[in-house]
């Protein structure tokens, strides 16, 4: 097995068939190159090159050996290219907090771009609430992940949460829905009417729940709660069904007026807020980064 060193310079005097142009492309002294020929032919045996007046022609072995010469050195530097592309590709696992439908995260076209910008990246993801995943986030279970809550406000005041950084990516209402032919009973729209009906509530962890303690927080109301669910599509599903009233978002509050009848109460919005929420600590983390770098390029007309 011949150093790569010595076939460079074998491959530079065949193809400048001078031993001074070889040292000198290599930056070598041509007494350096001439040695590693010898030591070449030696080594294997062979006379590679014979003396000519106008300098070094490669002999049949040499011309034989020659293309084997250049793709052993072509390997080798490939070899190198990969090794130093390793030192710059992006490993390791970005755990990310996913809360109501992929559709509306854009999570596909987030995964999707992600991929391609840190193919060696592996994402874990993990759905849940709006305030589990941002506790989660706070304790470092999660790197990153999708939080509700109304326009400005981001993950709160709460001390807890001092950690946190965040970007708002899109604005929307919430509506109040009930179930087909409930119309009339909407019709009062005023809080303290309205939590006399019956309610299908959700946990404190809800973006739901926030947004509807924080509705009836001036009228000192409480809900005439009937069910409590935790996941998005039992709560429309028990709506349907007749059990009571809820909160959905305003593209699914239409979606099931329009498809199921559902009502829904007029005049009345919540307003909410998606953001990104990551540790301020972990900016300086290239997993991190390449998870607001993508944001930037899914959802570029962020807001605030």
């Amino acid at each position: 097995m011949q150093d790569y060193a010595t076939l460079r310079a074998f491959v530079a005097v065949a193809r400048t068939g001078s031993v001074s142009r070889a040292a000198e492309q290599l930056h070598l002294t041509q007494p350096a190159i001439s040695l590693k020929l010898k030591q070449l032919q030696a080594n294997i045996g062979l006379t590679l090159f014979s003396r000519r007046p106008q300098g070094l022609a490669l002999t049949s072995d040499g011309h034989a050996l020659l293309p084997a010469a250049e793709k052993a050195l072509a390997s080798a530097q490939a070899f190198e290219q990969t090794a130093g592309t390793l030192h710059s590709t992006l490993r390791g696992k970005l755990s990310i907090g996913t809360i109501v439908d992929p559709e509306f995260l854009r999570l596909g076209a987030f995964l999707s771009r992600l991929m391609a910008r840190a193919p060696q990246l592996e994402t874990e993801l993990q759905h849940g609430m709006s305030g589990s995943v941002l506790n989660r986030i706070t304790q470092g279970d999660l790197d990153v992940g999708f939080y509700l809550a109304p326009p400005g406000e981001g993950p709160g005041l709460n001390q807890d949460h001092e950690a946190l950084a965040w970007r708002e990516l899109t604005h929307f209402d919430y509506h109040v829905i009930a179930p087909a032919g409930w119309e009339n009973r909407l019709i009062d729209t005023r809080w303290e009417h309205l939590a006399t009906l019956p309610w299908i509530v959700t946990p404190q962890d809800s973006a739901h729940h926030r947004l509807l303690k924080q509705a009836l927080a001036k009228s000192g109301a409480v809900p005439n709660r009937v069910a409590q669910v935790d996941q998005e599509a039992c709560m429309l599903d028990l709506v349907r069904a007749g059990v009571g009233l809820s909160l959905a978002r305003d593209a699914l509050a239409m979606t099931e007026r329009q498809e199921s009848g559902l009502a829904v109460a007029e005049n009345i919005r919540l307003p909410c807020a998606l953001s990104f929420v990551w540790r301020h600590d972990s900016t300086a983390e290239s997993t991190v980064n390449a998870a607001l770098n993508t944001l930037e390029e899914v959802w570029p007309h962020r807001l605030g």
